[in-house]
Parts: C-alpha cells; sequence; structure tokens
C-alpha cells in the first residue's frame, strides 16, 4: 500500500473517534498494552512528560515542546487530532514523521491489528512510542488524547504530569459533573511523580490534592506560582497582532521576565503559566533551560512545532480568524478574545459534532452577529440546518451552508473591510480553512 492506501485501511478498518464519535473509545488499557508488548515496549525506553485537562493541552505542549527543541534536547511530540496531515500527530523537533514510517509500521502490523482490533487513537499510540524510541529522543511531550485514567498514552512514566484544566467535554464518557470529569484527567497523576495543575479551580481542586497525597506527588498549582500582566496584543492598529507581549513574575521571588508569544490568543496566559511550572520541575530535574532558551523559543512556536488554529489570522481583508476551541470554557475565551478586536459587523461561522449538547455553546454566542452555519466534513458532522435550527431557539440568525468552504466564502463576501470574521465551533470546521 501506498501512504494514501494505507491511510485509507486505517480509517476505514480501525474505529476512528473523530469521526465515529463515542463508539471508537476503548475504556481501558488492555488493547494499547497488547500493542505495546508486541512492540517491546517502547514507552518504557524514553522519557516523557505527559499532558492533559480539558483546554489547552495542546498549546501547552507544543509550547513545551518547543522549548524542550531549543533548549537542545531531541523532542518527540504527540498530539491529537491532526487538522490537516495524521503526520502532524507525531513530530520529532518540530518534524512530521515521514510517510513511509507510517507504511512501513501497518504493513508490519497489520496482521496484529487484525488479532488486537485496537483502535485509530491505540494504534497511534503504539506507532508514536516506537517511533520516539527507535529514533532514541532525548525526551517526548506526550498529550492526553481524552480523559486520562482510561487513555491509551495513559501508560507511560513520565518525569512530570501536566493537567491545564477542568471544563464541560466529553460528559457522555467522562461523568456529568466537574469533579467526575477532574477524577478521569487526575488518573495521569503517576506515584512520586511530580504534577503541575494549571488552574486552581475551587471546585474541583480538592480532587487533584486528594489524589496527589494518594500518590506522594508533589503537587503545583501554576496559577498561585505566577503572575502574567498583559502588556501588549491582541489589536495593533487596525489589524491582529501577530505576538502577545506578557510581563511574567515569580510569585515566590518576585522576579519578573517580558515574554513574547507567538500564539496570540489570550487564553495562552494560563497556559504560559502551566508551561513555565513545568519548565521549574524540569530544571530541579537536571534539565538545563535557559531564560534566553525560553524567550527563543515562545517566539516561534508555531515555526518549531508546526501548531495551527489557536486564534489564528487567516486572512487581513475582511480579518478573518480561526480557533479550534469548542466547549463551553473554550468558546468563552474565544468571546473573550473577539470582544478584543474593533469591528462593525461580526460574522460567525460555525459548525459542530452531533454526539454533545451544544445548546450551552449557542446560549453563550452574541445575538448581533451573522451566522453561517456548516457542517464539518467528518461522518460526525452535525447537519447545517439542524445547527440553524437550534441556534434560531437562542436569538442567533443566519443561513445554513452546505460545507464550510461555501460558508466561509460567502461571509468574506458580505463582510466589509471593517468587519470580523471568525470560524470555529469545532476543531474538524478549522482543520478546513487553516
Amino acid at each position: 500500500m501506498d501512504y494514501n492506501a494505507t491511510l485509507n485501511y486505517l480509517y476505514t478498518q480501525l474505529p476512528v473517534f473523530t469521526r465515529v464519535g463515542a463508539s471508537a473509545y476503548k475504556a481501558d488499557l488492555t488493547n494499547t498494552i497488547a500493542l505495546l508488548n508486541i512492540l517491546n515496549n517502547p514507552e518504557h525506553k524514553f522519557r516523557s512528560i505527559h499532558t492533559g485537562g480539558t483546554n489547552g493541552k495542546g498549546s501547552t505542549s507544543h509550547m513545551l515542546a518547543a522549548i524542550l527543541q531549543v533548549a537542545g534536547y531531541k523532542t518527540g511530540l504527540y498530539t491529537s487530532p491532526h487538522l490537516k496531515d495524521f503526520r502532524e500527530r507525531i513530530r520529532i523537533n518540530g518534524e512530521m514523521i515521514s510517510e513511509q514510517t507510517v507504511i512501513d509500521f501497518v504493513a508490519k502490523h497489520q496482521p496484529d491489528f487484525e488479532q488486537i482490533k485496537p483502535s485509530f487513537f491505540e494504534m497511534t499510540v503504539a506507532l508514536a512510542f516506537d517511533v520516539f524510541a527507535k529514533e532514541q529522543v532525548d525526551i517526548a511531550v506526550i498529550e492526553v488524547g481524552l480523559g486520562g485514567r482510561l487513555d491509551s498514552t495513559n501508560v507511560i512514566h513520565p518525569l512530570l504530569s501536566v493537567i491545564t484544566n477542568i471544563g464541560w467535554d466529553h460528559m457522555n464518557l467522562l461523568g456529568d459533573t466537574l469533579p467526575k470529569i477532574a477524577a478521569e484527567k487526575a488518573g495521569i497523576i503517576k506515584p512520586l511523580t511530580p504534577v503541575i495543575i494549571g488552574e486552581h479551580q475551587p471546585e474541583v481542586a480538592d480532587v487533584f490534592i486528594n489524589k496527589a497525597e494518594k500518590e506522594n506527588a508533589p503537587l503545583t498549582f501554576a496559577s498561585k506560582t505566577w503572575r502574567i500582566e498583559l502588556l501588549k496584543g491582541q489589536i495593533r492598529q487596525e489589524e491582529q497582532a501577530e505576538i502577545l507581549e506578557v510581563e511574567t513574575t515569580y510569585v515566590s521571588t518576585g522576579a519578573s521576565h517580558v515574554i513574547q508569544l507567538d500564539l496570540n490568543g489570550s487564553y495562552q496566559t494560563k497556559n504560559l503559566k502551566t508551561v513555565l511550572s513545568a519548565v521549574e520541575e524540569l530544571r530541579m530535574q537536571g534539565f538545563n533551560i535557559t531564560g534566553e532558551h525560553i524567550t527563543t523559543a515562545l517566539k516561534q512556536v508555531k515555526k518549531l512545532t508546526g501548531l495551527h488554529g489557536r486564534w489564528e489570522t487567516i486572512n487581513q481583508n475582511p480579518l478573518t480568524i480561526c480557533d479550534t476551541g469548542h466547549n463551553p470554557e473554550g468558546i468563552a475565551e474565544v468571546l473573550k478574545n473577539i470582544a478584543s478586536v474593533r469591528y462593525d459587523q461580526l460574522h460567525f461561522v460555525i459548525g459542530m459534532v452531533n454526539d454533545k449538547d451544544i445548546s450551552k455553546v449557542l446560549s453563550m454566542l452574541p445575538a448581533d452577529a451573522t451566522y453561517y452555519f456548516c457542517r464539518p466534513d467528518i461522518p460526525r458532522g452535525l447537519e447545517a440546518e439542524a445547527i440553524k435550527e437550534k441556534a434560531a431557539g437562542f436569538g442567533l440568525m443566519g443561513e445554513a451552508y452546505p460545507s464550510v468552504k461555501e460558508a466561509l466564502q460567502a461571509a468574506q463576501t458580505h463582510a466589509t473591510d471593517k468587519d470580523l470574521v471568525f470560524v470555529g465551533g469545532s476543531t474538524f470546521v478549522v482543520a478546513e480553512v487553516v
């Protein structure tokens, strides 16, 4: 099989969560362990950092990988889902693995897949760990796929566990209360392994404190460790700024530094606290990471790691911005960023998936925007007419379009030079425009 045929095999033969939803989620580690045993347990052959949470784990993972890479460490990065190319999920020093690597792995282990019957995600985790071991990375940043406790990535024994925050997402799989969701995320906390919690949220803080105490795992809340003041960002004159400039202050010493981020959504200040706390822990474990490494890396995270879709400007005339935020907490951050932009009229291109309760998100959206409803091109995509009908109940008015591309084209056609076009609602909508 060539590369395209290999991907077609994977997508058609293995259950893929991004396409079919909950039926592809395997709520145990049996298949992953079986695959890794066949591969001679590559997960034990490289050092790792494990990152989880509801929002921000992708940005946090990419920032950490960029810093480690600039500091001179051969750095693996495993994230999901991908936007354009399957190989985005597995990178070494920012470079995607080769097509041939994917082809060879699948060809060699196709009989194992047919025996074990793993999900697409379980197979991808096994591939990533196999690659990182064979390439002898110095360290790999491993992002949790969904949840934590029963996620396929939760077979590693990391140097450090990182949990960004807890929000309302995948409640059908993780639980219908924030403490229940937090308990699943806390499942990546390992015995005697330091853990960084990005945000101190009173309603779930005790879940992490109790789990960390049980595992004798030193715990740090990044939001209590760092203060960050926004110096410059969001808007420069009438155009979207390309950088976010902040002053960081280490609370315990009062030491301050100015940092520029090429990830320019204001919500990145939360993720930055998490990243800086993680770096402090890595330094204590013997990693040579200087202030210059940090500032150099954070100016060019997108270039170093290939990250896209986080408050990203994709057109200037009219100003068009996309963001992958899709749950209530993610949308709240998106709306804060939209509020910081000067525009006459907001044109909102939105698509969603069909296995989530979208009412809470719709209830948050501004009624004075013009909406362009669309269906992302995946089986889980919610029909545009269904979103339009549901949105009308919240006073959100607009038209339905057959595709994301047509919705975006309509929005940009209707928008003036002084308007803002925003594209979001789902990672899979953003994947079609970046």
